[in-house]
């Protein structure tokens, strides 16, 4: 099976994504957590969040709902985006990842991906991943 997206594409994306703006954006709107960490999906118990998700308040996708939003513990602002395929519903959204540590992006990332043939994610950064690393105390 080939990748959905090149890794020209996704590098693409990661320089031209207006990073600054949507980090201003969610700090001046806020998010709205609605399955907090280790919470279940509402239609799939078996899916577990590892990390809170939510979505910025405010913001519309293309599908007409708010844009996805994962926060975690870190203090980094907006650190990465993950472009998604629902293969379910056949539909491709983007999710931010806001505050999210090292550790964070790690456990998102296996989170998307964990059955590709449901859902697959490729993760964008904002910065190297070493960066985040060295981020932790």
């Amino acid at each position: 099976m080939r990748p959905a997206y090149s890794s020209a594409f996704l590098e693409l994306f990661a320089r031209h994504f207006h990073w600054e703006a949507w980090e201003q954006l969610i700090r001046q709107r806020g998010w709205t957590i609605d399955r907090p960490y280790r919470s279940r999906h509402p239609l799939f118990a078996e899916v577990i969040y590892p990390i809170d998700y939510g979505y910025v308040n405010g913001t519309r996708s293309s599908d007409g709902e708010p844009i996805d939003l994962f926060v975690g513990h870190g203090t980094r602002g907006l650190v990465g985006a993950l472009l998604t395929i629902d293969r379910r519903r056949g539909k491709r959204e983007v999710k931010l990842l806001y505050n999210c540590t090292a550790e964070e992006v790690y456990l998102v990332n296996g989170f998307i991906n964990f059955d590709r043939q449901l859902l697959e994610g490729f993760l964008v950064l904002r910065y190297p991943m070493s960066s985040l690393w060295n981020d932790i105390e």
